[in-house]
């Protein structure tokens, strides 16, 4: 991606002025003056929309903040409920008495249960700030990936624009060369040219035939090449509405390359995603050094059970007076002077009654809670913390190096590009320089060959001299504003004006 820094300057040069549009009036469609016609806005549009590697960057700029918001909730306690029915025959323990019974039991338990974390080696802040660092990470990646979509697109657009001109170019040629056939036929027919010269005028006229075809087959190939981009098929009809682009004032960028450099590393998302890479590694060693501290959490829960042998009845105190009363024994006595005397007592009965001691209420009455605090110190791991913070300062000086790659590309391309903005502004200096003294010659190519002066092998020399340098000057014109917008782009400069 970063080889492409060079051309994905100018997708800024669109992104610029379309981004300020939507942001102040909102996300509208563009109106269209012609069906089937679109502007560079609506191409971008659909290319964004369309394209599947953005589709992909924003997927996993959305399971990034997922996966962040999901390690803020870890900060929570967890709550859980587990529930259990097991069937026992033969010698088994009661759980509602806790005695040895000989007979088959029923038993459910239910359990509700509670944790959290209160320390854990500053583990969850930290891996919440490293997974907040990739998020903004995974955006900045999705910039770059629409900065290289619409910086296709631009480019596409601008050949399709380029290569109309050249065939408005190509078709005055043809004109201009039948006009002159035809003239010169006419004086041929008058015995004042030899038959050669119209001969050599309609192997120019050919020629000029020749060159508008090549010019219109390279503007089809130019819309197949934007349709592909906007993920149209090819057999659709596309016109584009012509930018105005004037022609370039040849003045020196008031910008060093120290200065455009340093811009572009404040503004570009490749940058900016590389540092926050690099901010994520080392929050990601604090996250290792924090698995060899100890952990404190806190647990709590609430229990209950029933049993099928529990007894159906049992008596409820209901805080009423009790009762006092004398009992005498039947089978209880003792012996006094060799008499036989029943045992008399005196028996307190609380207030209540005998109730029935249904499934809830066994549930209920079994219920209870429990809380404790629990602490885990790591001994030994078997190296594993060691192992991985090893790698984890690797991972980091990866990123590191991965990160001083992108700003040695982003000053080599700044380097490049700056250096490509001079050398265009030389050929369309020398260009247009070629063309205004082509177009004298020619002039004066036109006379003489009209009076004679000379044969039409000089005249076709002059004319296809003066038609290569017009098609020149539209290649050098949209080059040299091509570099200089790239620039622009680089200084986070609006580069909606041409």
């Amino acid at each position: 991606m970063m080889n492409s820094l060079p051309k994905s300057a100018f997708l800024a040069f669109m992104l610029c002025g379309l981004v300020l549009f939507q942001s102040a009036y909102g996300q509208t469609n563009v109106p269209k003056k012609a069906d089937n016609t679109y502007s560079l806005e609506d191409c971008i549009r659909i290319a964004l929309e369309t394209n599947p590697q953005v589709k992909q960057s924003e997927i996993q700029v959305q399971r990034d903040n997922n996966i962040h918001d999901q390690s803020r909730w870890q900060r929570w306690p967890s709550l859980s409920f587990n529930a259990a029915q097991g069937f026992n025959s033969g010698r088994n323990i009661d759980p509602f008495t806790n005695q040895f019974v000989q007979q088959n039991i029923s038993q459910n338990q239910f359990q509700l249960g509670s944790s959290v974390i209160l320390f854990s080696g500053f583990q969850l802040k930290n891996t919440i700030k490293r997974n907040e660092i990739n998020v903004m990470a995974s955006q900045k990646d999705l910039d770059a990936a629409r900065n290289d979509i619409m910086l296709n697109v631009a480019l596409s657009y601008l050949q399709v624009i380029s290569n109309e001109e050249l065939i408005g170019v190509a078709q005055r040629q043809v004109d201009a060369s039948n006009l002159q056939v035809g003239r010169t036929a006419k004086l041929v027919e008058a015995g004042t040219l030899a038959e050669s010269n119209l001969f050599d005028l309609k192997a120019q006229l050919a020629n000029d035939e020749l060159t508008l075809v090549n010019a219109q087959n390279n503007l089809e190939t130019a819309k197949l090449s934007l349709k592909q981009l906007m993920n149209m098929p090819g057999s659709d009809e596309i016109n584009l509405i012509k930018i105005p682009v004037a022609d370039p004032n040849l003045r020196t960028y008031d910008a060093t390359i120290q200065q455009i450099y340093e811009s572009a590393m404040n503004n570009l998302p490749q940058m900016k995603a590389a540092e926050l890479r690099t901010e994520a590694a080392k929050k990601n060693i604090e996250i290792i050094r924090g698995a060899a501290m100890p952990v404190l959490s806190l647990n709590g829960g609430i229990n209950t059970t029933f049993s099928s042998v529990a007894p159906k009845e049992r008596f409820i105190s209901d805080g009423s007076p009790g009762r006092t009363q004398v009992v005498t024994s039947s089978t209880d006595y003792i012996i006094v002077n060799d008499q036989q005397l029943p045992i008399v007592q005196t028996v307190s009965t609380p207030g209540g009654s005998l109730k029935h001691f249904g499934y809830l209420d066994q549930l209920n009455f079994n219920r209870n809670s429990s809380v404790n605090i629990s602490l885990r110190i790591p001994i030994f791991t078997n190296f594993q913390v060691r192992y991985n913070l090893a790698n984890a300062k690797l991972q980091q000086r990866t990123t590191e190096f991965q990160a001083q790659q992108v700003q040695l590309t982003i000053r080599k391309n700044v380097e490049q590009a700056y250096i490509d903005m001079n050398n265009a502004a030389k050929r369309y200096s020398a260009t247009a320089n070629q063309v205004r003294a082509l177009a004298e010659a020619f002039r004066i190519s036109q006379v003489r060959f009209d009076v004679g002066a000379i044969n039409s092998v000089e005249y076709n020399i002059a004319k296809a001299n003066l038609d290569r340098a017009n098609g020149n000057l539209i290649q050098t014109k949209y080059d040299y504003v091509f570099r200089t917008k790239i620039l622009d782009f680089y200084m986070n400069r609006p580069l909606s004006d041409f």
